[in-house]
């Protein structure tokens, strides 16, 4: 009896087919309370409080920091809600994207 071996296929994968991943920052401002960034931080970045707090010293003592890398339209929508609720608590708490 001869036993017919199924054909294997392999997917490639292609660079081109995954989005590109960007670093997100926070800026230092001298307005907004420390406790409203933590807030965003955890909120909207979904960190824990201890490693949030790490990013809002680190932000306040060296100009900005580093927040966490994701996909361009993870890292675009998440920025913008960042900005969303600062602006609607009127602070000028800023975030900026560079490629990873």
């Amino acid at each position: 009896m001869h036993q017919t071996i199924p054909e294997i296929e392999f997917a490639e994968a292609r660079e081109a087919e995954f989005e590109p991943l960007y670093r997100i920052l926070i800026h230092n401002d001298h307005v907004t309370p420390m406790d409203f960034v933590i807030q965003v931080l955890k909120s909207v970045f979904f960190l824990a409080n201890d490693k949030a707090a790490e990013i809002m010293l680190t932000a306040h003592i060296k100009g900005n920091a580093y927040v966490q890398t994701v996909s361009k339209s993870e890292a675009e929508k998440r920025v913008k809600q960042a900005h969303e609720l600062a602006l609607l608590a009127k602070f000028p708490l800023r975030f900026t994207l560079e490629p990873e």
